[in-house]
């Protein structure tokens, strides 16, 4: 009998050590638990992913050692060692993001949080980490690593740019920080170079209308910066470096409480002052620059939400090399000067104790001090908005409401704004609107979103714009969205006519501008796959866009005009794209995109393309990390397809740009403190690694006046038979690639964390 008990007790304690123990854990990044994480332990099959809280549970793990891979999309890939024995084992993951999409919390896609894989509207999502990898003054240069974004200046003498989506033009997207329409009109031309990488916390990126929540202008698409929370940020962070060429970018942010409020204030300043003409056109490559931004941002106690500000000031000219601030509007020497000051405050207040009812608002005021040429142009704008929203979750339907309000006012020394009776006439927009959003679950799988908005503009009346989305999840890790709408945007003067100022071209506007309409589909699809040492996402979408009452800026027609119109006709943006984000344990990432697109206009039968539109184009940044995380090595690039340029009639340059490839390569050198607290960045590169640099970015730089009696022109103005038979005229529009060429970088980073 006692031997038959002894051997039941061993047979139990051997099943016991067979079955072996659980082991569990969170995985969280700034404090927030990340979603869908996989774990895995590397010596086993065994494995499991995060919940909605971050907790993960692998059980019957046997005694002994092994290494736990975790792996998120967006995030570093981790791994520890980890000792199992014979009771149950916890463990605390850290993850550090990195490149792409991160399965966080985003709001752009339907203005609320929600985990990007829960979120009915695809929302693309940018972590700073990926725009380090090829530093940068500003944002607007660094969205060149954003598939089927595409910074383009639209000017080679003052380097005005804009924004582009699928193709469709700068005044189709809409910039906002927070959330709020910080960015438009006026300051789109050279608001967005303002905008430091020192502030960004993530960048969301919607393709596609986005009027129903956002309203004029999100037409294309809109990009949402989320600056970063005081409460999240290191004590203290630096960023200095200089390139080759003159260029010195400074970032400092500090963060620190003060009672139960946390306060972050940073502080960027760019300068470039070096006269280069690598064409030997007598112009500057560039616009020498200087400029200083500071931001502050404060979260407020519980329940009182958060307040920020910030100041932005530039100088910048570009022109011919003899050009000082003397010749400031004088026909002796050509330059393009530009002086901004721009105020911005964002706030948001919860109105309610469970936070169901927000309060949002923000004011900008901007002022453009400028001469293109002798061309004078001297505008201010302010714009208000304010907005009341209310969420509630009713059994399936996840309901959103809101009543917002937007109060442009803007002037400017053109005809566009002139004296009407006596008095001034600045341009009043007023734009109060009311939408709604439902979000219904279907089922388990299944949900669709309701939008549908009413604005009513002072000028041009009613305007409606609906749009519904349906999501449906395949699997745990992959979904499909198929999202419809509309958009709209009205007319903004000088967003229109800003490229008759930088060529001396006249604006000529036939009829009075209707606004422009949009209807959108889009199909995308999301995966992430768990790898064995690593993962791998993949997104694609497929979209179709179809404009009504097009505004079309006629270039060609007169080479001293542009003539604007609604077209007659129809406008299409139709193409797909597709992204790719693989990481691995061995510390190699790879983060690739490629979009293919057919956009232009159709009047009268005739297929017109549109400008600045490649065929196709492609980003990349690929990484490699040394195991003690103290080498980091990166390649970044981007290619453009060929796209049509604005040339005049006859002109001897083509009217395609030919393939450009501009690749970046950068070393960083990691350093750490005792126990982790100090650390030090040291990096270097190179830009444009291929010394790619366009043809003739400016037509007849040896007499920009276009001067009677002058090489060019006779006496009456006529061109000259033999030394213009053409007519070309002065014109600075004709741009497909940076000019600065190759060019080094070096610089440092540290942070107190």
């Amino acid at each position: 009998m006692k031997l038959l008990f002894w051997w039941v007790l061993m047979s139990v304690a051997v099943t016991v050590s067979a079955q072996g123990v659980t082991l569990t854990g969170t995985v969280s990044s700034n404090g927030q638990p990340v979603v869908l994480a996989h774990i895995v332990l590397k010596e086993t099959n065994q494995g499991t992913t995060a919940n909605e809280a971050g907790r993960f549970s692998i059980p019957s793990v046997s005694s002994g050692r092994y290494t736990l891979l975790v792996s998120a999309v967006g995030y570093k890939a981790f791994t520890k060692s980890v000792t199992v024995g014979s009771a149950t084992v916890h463990v605390a993951v850290e993850l550090e993001e990195e490149l792409g999409a991160l399965d966080e919390i985003v709001i752009t896609g339907s203005m609320k949080e929600v985990s990007k894989l829960q979120s009915p509207i695809p929302v693309e999502v940018y972590a700073p980490a990926l725009f380090r990898k090829n530093p940068t003054p500003n944002i607007f240069e660094s969205l060149n690593l954003v598939n089927g974004v595409q910074p383009q200046v639209n000017c080679n003498v003052c380097n005005t740019g804009d924004i582009h989506i699928n193709g469709l033009e700068g005044p189709y997207t809409m910039v906002l920080i927070d959330g709020m329409p910080i960015v438009s009109s006026l300051s789109t031309v050279y608001g967005l170079a303002g905008i430091p990488n020192n502030l960004v916390r993530r960048i969301e990126v919607v393709k596609g209308p986005a009027s129903t929540l956002y309203g004029s202008e999100a037409v294309g698409g809109l990009i949402n910066i989320i600056t970063k929370e005081p409460s999240a940020m290191s004590p203290v962070q630096v960023d200095l470096y200089g390139t080759t060429v003159g260029e010195f970018n400074l970032d400092m942010s500090s963060a620190l409480r003060i009672g139960k409020a946390t306060s972050l204030l940073g502080v960027n300043y760019f300068n470039y002052d070096q006269l280069r003409d690598i064409n030997h056109d007598n112009f500057t490559d560039v616009t020498l620059q200087k400029r200083v931004s500071v931001f502050n941002k404060w979260d407020l106690p519980k329940q009182k939400g958060s307040l920020a500000w910030r100041y932005f000031y530039e100088d910048r000219w570009g022109g011919e090399l003899q050009w000082t601030h003397q010749y400031r509007g004088s026909d002796i020497y050509y330059g393009e000067s530009i002086y901004t000051n721009r105020w911005e405050v964002i706030g948001s207040h919860p109105l309610s104790a469970d936070r169901n009812i927000t309060l949002d608002y923000s004011y900008n005021y901007h002022v453009q001090d400028s001469y293109y040429g002798t061309v004078k142009f001297f505008a201010n704008q302010h714009v208000a908005f304010t907005q009341v929203r209310w969420n509630k979750t009713i059994g399936k339907h996840d309901l959103l409401t809101g009543i917002p309000v937007r109060f442009i006012h803007y002037d400017d020394n053109t005809p566009g704004t002139a004296e009407l009776s006596g008095r001034n006439n600045p341009a009043i927009t007023f734009l109060p609107g009311v939408f709604i959003q439902d979000e219904i679950n279907l089922q388990k799988k299944l949900s669709m979103l309701l939008g549908a908005r009413y604005d009513n503009h002072n000028v041009h009346g009613n305007i409606f714009t609906p749009r519904i989305s349906f999501r449906y999840a395949v699997s745990p890790s992959g979904v499909f969205r198929l999202t419809g709408g509309n958009g709209y945007r009205v007319v903004n003067l000088f967003t229109e006519d800003h490229a008759a100022l930088t060529g001396a071209r006249e604006v000529v506007i036939v009829n009075e501008l209707k606004p422009e309409q949009s209807w959108n589909v889009n199909l995308n699809y999301t995966k992430m796959i768990a790898l064995h040492s690593g993962f791998w996402n993949v997104d694609g979408s497929l979209f179709y866009t179809r404009f009504t009452n097009k505004i079309v800026g006629d270039f060609l027609t007169d080479a001293d005009k542009i003539i604007y119109d609604n077209l007659d006709g129809y406008a299409i943006s139709r193409g797909i794209t597709l992204n790719t984000d693989l990481q691995f344990a061995n510390g190699l990432s790879v983060l690739a995109g490629l979009t293919i697109m057919d956009v232009y206009s159709r009047e009268a039968g005739e297929k017109i393309p549109q400008l600045f539109a490649p065929r196709f184009s492609g980003t990349l940044a690929a990484s490699y990390t040394t195991s003690n995380k103290a080498w980091l090595i990166d390649l970044t690039g981007r290619i453009n397809g060929p796209m049509h340029l604005p040339v005049q009639p006859d002109d001897f340059r083509p009217d395609k740009s030919p393939v450009v490839p501009l690749i970046n390569m950068q070393v960083t050198r990691t350093f750490s403190g005792k126990n982790e607290k100090h650390q030090w960045e040291i990096y270097g590169g190179v830009k444009n690694l291929l010394n790619f640099i366009p043809k003739n970015p400016l037509m007849h730089p040896d007499d920009p006046f276009d001067r009677p009696a002058g090489k060019y022109f006779d006496e009456t103005g006529n061109p000259r038979p033999d030394t213009n038979p053409y007519g070309y005229t002065f014109d600075t529009a004709y741009n497909y690639a940076p000019i600065q060429g190759l060019k080094g970088f070096f610089g440092v980073r540290y942070t107190i964390n």
